[in-house]
């Protein structure tokens, strides 16, 4: 939190906990009563319901609260705060959809074993191939939205909750014929916290995808 709120850019800071046993609460509400008043905010939400909800529970918020440029990103410094302003800097110049991307270039990840990063790549190919999405990294949850995409793509009806999500809502953008551009960022293993994917998240993600592509010709796209 410290970290993007201290850029030279200015970003507020939406933290959403469900009912985290770590404190994340206790402390967000210490530094907003002593550091940071008016940036950052605190979400609270009583049980875990997926990581795709607290996303969309989020962008709703931020929605409500005007907006223009939103951004979702992991607080485990696996996204580098300092890449922020780069995908500010793309949808400010254009596009609706900006992706901090570790394949654009190749692959940039940083103390990954090989077998994650060889699991991340392909599925990502994997993903391209049943989609047909030009993008390098479908499933990176390091990006920035116009607000108007998520005002239109209808939220409520992004139904993944868990790896798949991310995916989801890039093919949801892309349907609709919104402007992606990925931004080359270096990805870095965490360094704090643990890992949430499981196979089961990984089954529902490959198995997701064709569901999404098939019920995606049944859809009107804005």
């Amino acid at each position: 939190m410290r970290a993007v709120l201290s850029l030279h850019q200015s970003f507020d800071v939406l933290v959403v906990d469900d009912n985290s046993p770590d404190g994340t609460s206790k402390i967000v509400k210490q530094m907003q009563e002593h550091e940071y008043k008016l940036n950052l905010h605190l979400m609270e939400r009583k049980v875990k319901n997926g990581l795709g909800t607290a996303y969309i529970d989020g962008f709703k918020w931020c929605l409500n609260q005007g907006y223009e440029y939103i951004f979702e990103m992991d607080a485990d410094f696996s996204h580098n705060p300092n890449d922020l302003p780069k995908l500010f800097e793309s949808l400010f110049e254009g596009a609706d959809v900006s992706i901090g991307s570790r394949y654009k270039t190749g692959v940039n990840v940083v103390n990954w074993p090989m077998s994650r990063v060889m699991m991340s790549y392909f599925a990502s190919s994997y993903v391209r191939f049943i989609t047909g999405m030009n993008i390098r990294d479908t499933t990176a949850g390091f990006v920035g939205y116009r607000s108007h995409v998520l005002k239109n793509i209808q939220l409520d009806q992004i139904k993944f909750r868990g790896y798949a999500f991310q995916i989801e809502m890039k093919f949801t953008a892309w349907k609709h014929g919104f402007k992606i551009e990925e931004v080359p960022i270096i990805f870095t293993d965490r360094t704090k916290g643990e890992s949430k994917i499981s196979k089961g998240i990984i089954q529902e993600a490959i198995g997701g995808v064709i569901s999404m592509k098939l019920k995606s010709y049944f859809k009107k796209y804005q």
